[in-house]
């Protein structure tokens, strides 16, 4: 005859005796047992070990960033990246990525002013790796002179890679920056942008490290009150750190990878391994009164909380190496960086932190700082573990539906900003208003007629000669269209402006040409890339190819939204598997993947509100473009979703283990809450912590995804695993755990569970309050 329980169904109020589901003792697999008969044999071996790879990865990742680049954001296999590398090749005068800005005085057409800026430009020329130097003074070009005549522009493209062109940058930039005569020369374009925002993000991420490390430790010491316990997670996080560094080094010599992968390093590295090292040591402490020793103590501990780690880690990398399939080095650099940095931090979790652990034994618990609070009030009774956090989940389950209801409804509603979302491109106001390049961008955009930054570039190959006339007049007609420069002329609403001059003879060479289409609109402008689209549709007597800002939007977007669908089915797919086999169940994945996604709502709409709309751009100091750039919210999900799933594996695995010796589904719940409730919170505040150090970047993007991430992960941790999961599991009852008979005997084969004997010396949660089933 089974054992039986009282539970309530909610019926009206009627108790009904059910059977306890006999829970299948698996045996423990050899894997586990080896795997903590190796971590407790030789625990200074595995001590020394993991010396000697943090050595390795200090030497070998040494310098990482130096060898990263800032770009990344173009489709590498889009007609715009195609047309870009082209021009840079037949025509490097159509792409300058280095432009001086030169303040004349007494104006940039007098004798003087333009006499010296010849001969700069002409200097400019003879340097090396600098080609294409076009200045107003040799071509005199109206969009190389400042619509009041004090600034003209000198533009050049410096040839190699980012790092490369950063090199030279700084060369002449040493000799021609400043006052040269009547001239003051300052340097922008998209070398120095990218120059600048690499060289700001390396001096961010150590301010960021050394704001997030010492409060992390205050966090710490205040979850685990033991001052030894404490430094376990930052241990970890610190291996994982410089591991990651290592391999983004290794990988940095025969693959593109952006430098903002750094920030996702030390973000996950001290996040995920905090998260982990804290499910670990809090297992490890609770079964260590009730085990015979520390090498039991651990051996329990890997066998539930090691397997939910390994678990967890498996879900967060699934979720990262989905922005594997998008073509842009900027995203597939994140997926470098995030599965090793989750591999690494599960790695150290689970190996090294177990050796540490046995060692320690109970010395885990030393240096206890609560003891100085707990000495001067000793007549205040010990409070059992997550007793608030039971009695809020028996709140919430009492009224389910209200708390359901309520929450979806306002995490809809903090998402709502979104639906306006507008993409563009990152450019130099992603730099702080102080930074030169950004300065001197700024000016060119105001003071300058038809701004380059702004230009649709044509690449014509074939038989150009005849036809260009015809072509260049077709395009200037083309709605919002200002002008098209051109090797026949400059023509406006399809008339040409005057006859061609030196600067159009040198838009063609050896059947090749290229036009300049200058649209009304910015580049991220709707009517811009509808320009861009015009363009393309247009026939032209030879073979054409279409670049600039706005073709590159629209390429990255097609890009991005092509392989979308698959991106999500991977993580879609690979979450329901993954979740039915740590639970058995159906329903609950389903749940998973759809609440995980409720809970980025309020990420999204902020990132909105606030970086698009510019709504805190003073308090937090940035300059709002009216766009975001393409693929960063594609980053944002795949990072916060994984980081939910994180949260939401630590809180299922703890209520599945409860159910499983129980059969008790709101007991349950209850106690799942109760014993990750504290620890959730904790992991979440710590790893919100070190995101928004991040966030405290110069750099608007990093800016955006640390504050953005930061927000989500606390949504998550404090609004969906506190409200909206015991709600939800509420109202499923006891069919949150059903499953086709087929399915349960593939989960009783292959499933992940921490069940088998029930955890030592676990102290007993309350039983359900009679009403606890009632909804209002």
């Amino acid at each position: 005859m089974p054992d039986v329980n009282h539970d309530r169904d909610g019926d009206g109020g009627a108790d009904r005796r059910r059977p306890v589901p006999e829970a299948v003792e698996r045996p423990v697999p050899e894997p586990i047992r080896g795997w903590s008969r190796a971590a407790t044999a030789k625990p200074r071996l595995s001590l020394l070990l993991a010396l000697l790879f943090v050595v390795f990865a200090v030497v070998a990742g040494s310098g990482v960033a130096d060898h990263m680049k800032s770009g990344g954001w173009e489709a590498p296999d889009s007609e715009s990246a195609y047309a870009s590398a082209e021009l840079d090749k037949l025509f490097p005068s159509a792409r300058p990525n280095v432009v001086l800005l030169v303040r004349a005085d007494g104006g940039a057409d007098s004798p003087a002013a333009a006499g010296e800026g010849k001969e700069l430009a002409h200097r400019l020329a003879t340097e090396k790796s600098v080609v294409g130097v076009t200045s107003y003074w040799d071509t005199k070009a109206p969009a190389l002179r400042a619509k009041d005549g004090g600034q003209a522009l000198i533009a050049a493209r410096v040839e190699g890679d980012d790092n490369e062109a950063g090199k030279v940058l700084e060369r002449i930039q040493h000799t021609y920056e400043g006052k040269h005569g009547r001239l003051d020369v300052s340097f922008g374009g998209i070398t120095a942008v990218r120059h600048e925002m690499q060289q700001t993000i390396q001096d961010d991420l150590v301010a960021a490290e050394a704001i997030a490390l010492p409060i992390t430790l205050v966090l710490l010491v205040m979850v685990f009150g033991s001052a030894v316990a404490a430094l376990l997670p930052l241990g970890v996080g610190i291996v994982a750190i410089l591991g990651t560094n290592a391999i983004l080094r290794g990988l940095t010599t025969f693959t593109d990878v952006s430098v903002f992968a750094q920030n996702l390093t030390t973000a996950l590295g001290l996040g995920l391994a905090i998260d982990y090292a804290l499910f670990i040591v809090r297992r490890f402490r609770e079964e260590l009164p009730g085990a015979p020793g520390p090498r039991e103590a651990v051996a329990a501990t890997l066998r539930t909380a090691g397997r939910t780690v390994l678990f967890s880690a498996l879900t967060v990398a699934v979720s990262l190496a989905a922005m594997l399939v998008f073509p842009q080095y900027f995203l597939r650099s994140f997926a470098y960086a995030g599965i090793a940095v989750v591999l690494l931090a599960a790695s150290a979790a689970l190996i090294l932190l177990p050796a540490l652990l046995y060692l320690l034994g109970d010395r885990v618990n030393a240096w206890d700082l609560r003891k100085l609070v707990r000495g001067r009030r000793k007549d205040r009774p010990e409070r059992e573990q997550g007793t608030g956090y039971a009695r809020l989940a028996r709140t919430v389950m009492r009224r389910a539906p209200l708390f359901a209801i309520a929450t979806t409804v306002g995490l809809v509603v903090l998402g709502v900003p979104f639906l306006g979302v507008q993409f563009g491109s990152a450019d130099d106001r992603q730099l702080p208003s102080t930074a030169q390049s950004h300065i001197v961008q700024q000016h060119i955009r105001e003071d300058f007629p038809g701004s380059p930054d702004n230009a649709i570039e044509v690449l014509a190959r074939g038989a150009v000669g005849k036809g260009m006339p015809e072509y260049a007049k077709r395009l200037s007609e083309l709605r919002d269209v200002l002008r098209v420069e051109s090797p026949a002329g400059t023509f406006v609403q399809g008339t040409r402006a005057g006859e061609p001059g030196p600067g159009d003879a040198g838009r063609a060479s050896g059947g090749a040409a290229y036009l300049t289409v200058l649209p009304k609109g910015e580049a991220f402008d709707t009517s811009t890339q509808k320009v861009v689209d015009a363009v393309r549709a247009e026939h032209a007597p030879f073979q054409t190819s279409v670049t600039g800002s706005a073709a590159t939007i629209v390429d990255s977007k097609q890009a991005i939204g092509d392989r979308l669908p698959y991106a999500l089915a991977m993580i879609a797919v690979t979450t329901l598997v993954l979740v039915f086999l740590l639970t058995g169940s159906v329903l609950i994945p389903i749940q998973a993947v759809v609440l995980n996604a409720l809970s980025l709502t309020a990420m999204f709409g902020a990132v909105v509100w606030v970086f698009q709309e510019g709504h805190l751009s003073g308090p937090l100091d940035f300059t709002a473009t009216g766009t975001i750039e393409t693929s960063l919210p594609v980053l944002m999900f795949c990072l916060a979703f994984g980081l939910s799933m994180d949260y939401g594996v630590f809180l299922l695995s703890r209520i599945k283990e409860e159910y499983e010796h129980t059969g008790d589904h709101e007991r349950a719940v209850v106690f799942g809450v109760q014993r990750t409730g504290g620890l959730i919170t904790a992991a979440a505040v710590i790893l919100a912590v070190v995101l928004v150090a991040i966030g405290t970047s110069r750099v608007a993007n990093t800016k955006m995804l640390g504050l953005g991430v930061a927000l989500a992960v606390l949504m998550d941790a404090m609004v969906v695993r506190g409200l909206l999961v015991p709600a939800v599991m509420r109202l499923t009852g006891r069919a949150t755990w059903w499953a086709p008979a087929p399915l349960r005997r593939l989960h009783d084969r292959f499933g992940i569970s921490e069940g088998g004997a029930p955890p030592p010396a676990a102290p007993e949660v309350d039983a359900p309050e009679p009403e606890l089933a009632r909804t209002t």
